[in-house]
């Protein structure tokens, strides 16, 4: 695990070194259109492409992409079928070309409710491109910020049954390298599309001391453009991670 902003101070660049992004907002794209929001949906994945290759020329080292969400569920059954097929579709027609760029791809979250075939073609996409290193794109699927809380504690626990009995041995540091992007540092930068402003219950742990940036263009218009407002808002920001303006500016 690396390490936490409320433990150290990590350093700090123009561009940040880890990007995350809830993409909101291809339902309302397809409607304000009067089509179906199936077609937002699809038009979202041409968006992920650009937000991929913009990131990977711009010197970023972790994208994390909120696609589906553990409360996600609750949407139509009709809605969520269309979006467990176009993962499968995203999947077979997209990883080749990720490889290609040499982007290492990883999905996180709860894959015991996907069907057979996507939880394959998942183990199968993290398999051929985990020799990358350009850009690591994760995609986060079934997801939950207090679900990778409580599962990191479950496996914490099953690995150190001892710790039960003293609880006062459990730190910060001990959990975190069980959450399910201990591989990862923390995102430097967050950005919600769609003019919502809420974190939706996405990495909730990791998000401590995150630059919050939200976009009212839908997800399917966010591309290189919009990416490059976001970072320059960054540069703007002065992340001071408890200390003082006059502290950060020594």
């Amino acid at each position: 695990m690396l390490n936490s902003t409320t433990l150290s101070i990590p350093v700090c660049s123009d561009v940040p070194r880890h990007l995350a992004v809830i993409m909101d907002g291809n339902g309302r794209w397809a409607t304000k259109r009067f089509l179906p929001r199936a077609a937002g949906h699809v038009r979202g994945v041409q968006a992920v492409r650009r937000a991929v290759e913009a990131c990977g020329r711009r010197g970023v080292e972790y994208l994390t992409l909120f696609a589906f969400s553990s409360e996600n569920w609750r949407r139509p059954k009709e809605e969520v079928s269309l979006l467990m097929r176009l993962f499968i579709q995203t999947l077979e027609k997209e990883v080749s070309k990720l490889d290609e760029q040499g982007v290492r791809l990883r999905i996180v979250g709860d894959l015991s409710p996907f069907e057979p075939k996507l939880r394959e073609l998942i183990q199968a996409a993290e398999q051929r491109t985990e020799h990358n290193s350009a850009l690591n794109l994760t995609i986060a699927a079934n997801y939950g910020g207090r679900w990778d809380i409580l599962q990191a504690l479950r496996r914490l626990l099953l690995a150190h049954p001892e710790l039960a009995s003293d609880p006062q041995a459990i730190d910060e540091t001990l959990l975190s390298q069980y959450l399910s992007m201990a591989y990862a540092p923390e995102p430097d930068l967050f950005i919600r599309t769609g003019g919502e402003q809420r974190i939706s219950n996405f990495l909730v742990w990791q998000l401590a001391y995150t630059e919050l940036y939200f976009s009212d263009d839908y997800w399917p218009d966010f591309g290189a453009k919009e990416i490059d407002a976001a970072f320059e808002w960054y540069r703007t920001r002065e992340r001071r991670f408890g200390r003082t303006s006059a502290q950060v500016a020594q």
